[in-house]
């Protein structure tokens, strides 16, 4: 009877215990997802822009609709949200914007564009860099002109719409981070490394010919650095994507999970998008998952040229094609 009692007694303190883990187990993830919807609620900022159409003679836009709408049997069949949800290859246009960099609070310029395409049935993710000084029209201002110029003449619905023009492929989703922001972020994630094609000096900071681990501060120099690049521009932009993916494979990393709310915290603060939180868990499908392990950056090529004493980097038809090609397929357009 004592040992029945006994057993009894350390059966009740098992279930206690097992009670306790599985309610702090449930509070940990019930505090994840608020920590997360709060930041998803804050970051959230839809923007209004031109439907992207596909027809049998190219493309063209209709200013009165916005992206997420259906017009006609040239639209896309179904919104942004509804891709991911059946699985289908999406588009992200990611800009790094000089607001809030070096003190500026003005609007400032896309100081950094890439085109992300993600397709789940490849298991393949296309990073494309758009160089800022590429001579194009900026939509809906009436002007060509550098494509940067198009976040500080119409914020970031103007760079859409250019992109989609240019690019000759729809927008689905955006996510925009000051410059300022990248560099806490890479902090948040507790850093990250990179491999460099080259040794040079920026901002105080020694970069060495190959592998090189970076706090926030050392990645945005590492990313800014253009005039020592024999790339020029180019380079620079390589550099960038680097940054982004760094941060990209730091945030699945178990270190970066633990630290969960230094990252939402600074991504709160330094990130507008069109992403919002069901998008984001959708995005956790295994599909997109392996799409994102397997990264292939590319790049606008172009030839820089001065235009009434003004530098340009003009990109011709053949270039156009090439990537208007890879990105159509990409996103099974075609």
């Amino acid at each position: 009877m004592q040992s029945n009692k006994r057993n009894k007694n350390g059966l009740k303190i098992f279930i206690s215990i097992l009670a306790i883990l599985v309610i702090g187990v449930l509070g940990y993830v019930y505090s994840i997802y608020a920590n997360v919807k709060d930041t998803m609620d804050t970051a959230y900022t839809p923007v209004e822009v031109e439907t992207f159409r596909t027809t049998n003679t190219g493309t063209e836009a209709d200013a009165s609709e916005t992206a997420d709408e259906e017009s006609g049997a040239d639209v896309r069949a179904l919104t942004p949200s509804e891709l991911l949800e059946a699985g289908e290859p999406v588009s992200i246009l990611l800009l790094g914007v000089d607001t809030g960099d070096l003190g500026r609070t003005e609007q400032g310029r896309s100081d950094s564009m890439v085109v992300v395409t993600i397709n789940p049935h490849t298991q393949k993710t296309t990073l494309l860099s758009i160089p800022r000084d590429t001579y194009t029209e900026i939509i809906g201002y009436g002007t060509s002109d550098k494509i940067n110029h198009a976040y500080a003449l119409g914020g970031t619905a103007m760079s859409i719409n250019t992109v989609q023009q240019m690019l000759d492929i729809p927008i689905d989703f955006y996510v925009m981070v000051n410059m300022a922001g990248i560099q806490e972020i890479v902090d948040a994630v507790g850093g990250i490394t990179v491999e460099s094609p080259l040794a040079f000096n920026q901002n105080g900071y020694d970069f060495v010919q190959g592998t090189n681990q970076l706090d926030g501060e050392a990645a945005l120099a590492f990313a800014r650095m253009r005039y020592e690049d024999p790339a020029g521009d180019t380079g620079r932009q390589g550099r960038q994507r680097q940054v982004i993916e760094g941060v990209i494979r730091k945030l699945a990393t178990p270190e970066t999970l633990l630290n969960y709310q230094a990252v939402l915290e600074t991504l709160s603060a330094n990130m507008q998008t069109s992403f919002q939180l069901s998008d984001f868990y959708t995005l956790q499908n295994q599909d997109y998952l392996g799409a994102v392990g397997n990264i292939e950056q590319q790049q606008l090529g172009g030839t820089g040229d001065m235009m009434n004493d003004i530098y340009y980097n003009f990109v011709d038809e053949a270039e156009l094609t090439r990537v208007r090609d890879l990105l159509q397929i990409e996103l099974e357009l075609e």
